[in-house]
C-alpha cells in the first residue's frame, strides 16, 4: 500500500517541477491543445449520431414494441459513449506524446537531470525518426492490449449490480497502468529500454504505477485538464521510471535553483 502513495507523490512531484519551468510548461500545452480538439469534436460527433449508428448496427429490434426498442438502443448508445470515451483516456497520451515528441522528450531529459545526483541525463543516441517509429509502433502495440481490455469489460457491463460497480472501477485502474505506461516510456525508451521490459518493470510494482495513474486518468476525464496536467505528468513519469530502475533521485534542492542554462543534460 506504501506505492501507492509513492507513485501519486510523484505524480505531484511532476507537477511541482513544471510549475517552476514556466516556458516549458506554456509551450507544452499546444501538443494537448491539438489533439484536445481532435478528440472533442469526434466525442461531439459521436454524442449527436451515435444513437443513429447503433440503430442502424441493429435491425433486428426494428419490430420491437415500445418501450423495450428505445430503451434498448439507448442502453447501447450510452455504453457506445462510454467505450469511446474510454478509449480517448487511454490513447489521448500516446496522441498528444506523438505530436509533442521533440518537447516532452527534451522536458524528460531536463527532469532527469535535474533531479540527477550528478546533474546528468541518459540520452538517445536515435535519430528523430527512428524515436517516432518506435514511439508509434509501441502505442500501437499497447492500444491493442487496451481494446482487448475494453472490449471485456463493456461485455462485463451487462451483467447486473457487478457491471455497474466493479467493471467501472476495474477500467480505471486498467486505464491507469496503461496511461503511465504511455508517460514513463519517453524517459524509459531513451534508457533503451524496450516495451516487453517495460511492461515487466510496471506489473513488477503495480501499486506503484496505480498510485501514479489512477487519479491521472480521473482528471483526463476533463478534456480542459488533461491539456494541463500533460506537461507534469511527463516529468512525475519520469521520476516515476528512476524509481522503477533504482536510480537515486535527489529532492528539490541546489540543482533545482540553478538557472537552466547551467545545468547539464548529457550522459
Amino acid at each position: 500500500m506504501r506505492d501507492l502513495g509513492v507513485g501519486f507523490r510523484h505524480l505531484l512531484r511532476g507537477q511541482r517541477w513544471v510549475t517552476r519551468h514556466g516556458g516549458r510548461f506554456g509551450f507544452g500545452l499546444l501538443p494537448g491543445l491539438i489533439t484536445l480538439v481532435l478528440y472533442s469534436a469526434a466525442l461531439v460527433a459521436l454524442a449527436v449520431w451515435g444513437y443513429d449508428a447503433v440503430a442502424w448496427a441493429t435491425p433486428f429490434a426494428d419490430d420491437w414494441s415500445s418501450p423495450w426498442q428505445d430503451l434498448f438502443r439507448d442502453v447501447l448508445a450510452v455504453v457506445l459513449f462510454a467505450l469511446a470515451l474510454l478509449l480517448a483516456v487511454l490513447t489521448f497520451t500516446a496522441v498528444t506524446l506523438l505530436v509533442g515528441q521533440p518537447f516532452y522528450e527534451s522536458l524528460s531529459e531536463r527532469c532527469d537531470a535535474d533531479v540527477s545526483p550528478d546533474g546528468t541525463a541518459p540520452r538517445s543516441e536515435l535519430p528523430l525518426w527512428r524515436e517516432l517509429w518506435i514511439s508509434a509502433r509501441d502505442s500501437l502495440r499497447i492500444l491493442v492490449r487496451a481494446c482487448v481490455w475494453g472490449v471485456l469489460l463493456f461485455a462485463l457491463g451487462f451483467l447486473p449490480v457487478v457491471g455497474q460497480t466493479v467493471v467501472p472501477v476495474v477500467g480505471f485502474f486498467v486505464t491507469g497502468f496503461f496511461l503511465t505506461e504511455e508517460l514513463a516510456a519517453v524517459a524509459l525508451q531513451r534508457r533503451g529500454v524496450d516495451l516487453r521490459s517495460r511492461l515487466a518493470l510496471l506489473r513488477s510494482r503495480k501499486s506503484l504505477v496505480w498510485g501514479f495513474g489512477v487519479p491521472l486518468g480521473l482528471a483526463f476525464l476533463v478534456p480542459v485538464v488533461a491539456v494541463f496536467l500533460m506537461p507534469g505528468a511527463v516529468a512525475g513519469a519520469t521520476l516515476l521510471a528512476r524509481d522503477l530502475l533504482g536510480e537515486e533521485t535527489t529532492e528539490d534542492g541546489p540543482e533545482a535553483e540553478r538557472p537552466e542554462a547551467d545545468r547539464p543534460v548529457t550522459a
